[in-house]
């Protein structure tokens, strides 16, 4: 049988590999194998590679709405600082303290979220057709949770309601939504305050 020689790709290939095995057993007087070669340096010109860390996940809390709590609202925070009023502030000092007295008035209590925003939205266009000014709507606090870990819940009604009258189509005619005085029925219901006609 014919011996086989190695072609220079392959005469090559095999002295690479040679010197980057290292023998099990040395023999003392064996010299030690060339170390294998070094990466060459990166030019100073080259960019550098910067792996910022993701921005943190802001703070939320159970129960809370998306986009309502921020990172530095602490767990059981106060609620958010009012929005400026878009009414005369005289008024409005005098609608917060309940001394204004409601043209009319709805009590959603019992309802569904589909019958609730129906009579809503009747109950606001109704008013503004009658030249009322300010209406008050019961929304009711909500069940109270049983004691544990958890915050209260409010109740669904509680936090719809406010959503839908900055909607078409009452967005065009509210002037201002805030919580009614105790002797409105404090945080189960709130001070509507429409536009002149």
């Amino acid at each position: 049988m014919r011996r086989r020689h190695l072609s220079p790709d392959e005469r090559a290939l095999w002295e690479q590999v040679a010197r980057s095995a290292e023998p099990m057993h040395r023999h003392p007087r064996a010299p030690l194998p060339a170390p294998p070669p070094q990466p060459a340096p990166r030019p100073a010109s080259a960019p550098e590679l910067r792996h910022d860390p993701p921005p943190p996940i802001p703070a939320f809390h159970i129960g809370e709405r998306a986009g309502r709590g921020s990172a530095a609202t602490p767990a059981l925070a106060l609620p958010a600082p009012r929005k400026p009023p878009r009414m005369d502030a005289r008024t409005h000092g005098r609608m917060r303290k309940g001394r204004l007295t409601p043209d009319s008035r709805i009590d959603l209590h019992g309802m569904t979220l589909a019958q609730a925003h129906r009579a809503l939205i009747g109950f606001v266009l109704s008013g503004r057709a009658a030249g009322h000014r300010l209406v008050l709507v019961i929304t009711g606090k909500g069940r109270p949770r049983e004691a544990g870990p958890l915050p209260p819940e409010r109740g669904l009604l509680r936090e719809q309601v406010p959503d839908w009258l900055t909607l078409p189509p009452l967005d065009a005619l509210v002037l201002d939504v805030t919580t009614a005085h105790q002797s409105h029925g404090g945080e189960g219901a709130l001070y509507v305050y429409l536009r002149r006609r």
